[in-house]
């Protein structure tokens, strides 16, 4: 797969479904949009993932000073699935 940004990869994602909703391709090519969209949505995965971990809030701490932390979506936080 070349090299594409996360957003263009969203937006050819948002495509493929639209294509695949239409039923107007013959199933070979169905399944080859398909392939192409789990590829797709593997890659905007990893990119999510990556981002995530590199991001960090500011925690204030008990002496009034801020300081950067790893962001962590369980800390203290109920995480809806």
């Amino acid at each position: 797969m070349k090299a594409v940004t996360f957003e263009k990869s969203i937006e050819r994602l948002e495509e493929i479904i639209e294509e695949l909703e239409s039923g107007e391709f013959p199933l070979e090519d169905s399944l080859k949009k398909y392939e192409e969209g789990l590829k797709l949505a593997q890659y905007c995965k990893l990119k999510l993932e990556e981002a995530r971990k590199k991001v960090e809030t500011l925690a204030k701490e008990k002496d009034g000073k801020y300081s950067k932390k790893k962001f962590d979506p369980t800390d203290g936080k109920e995480v809806l699935q």
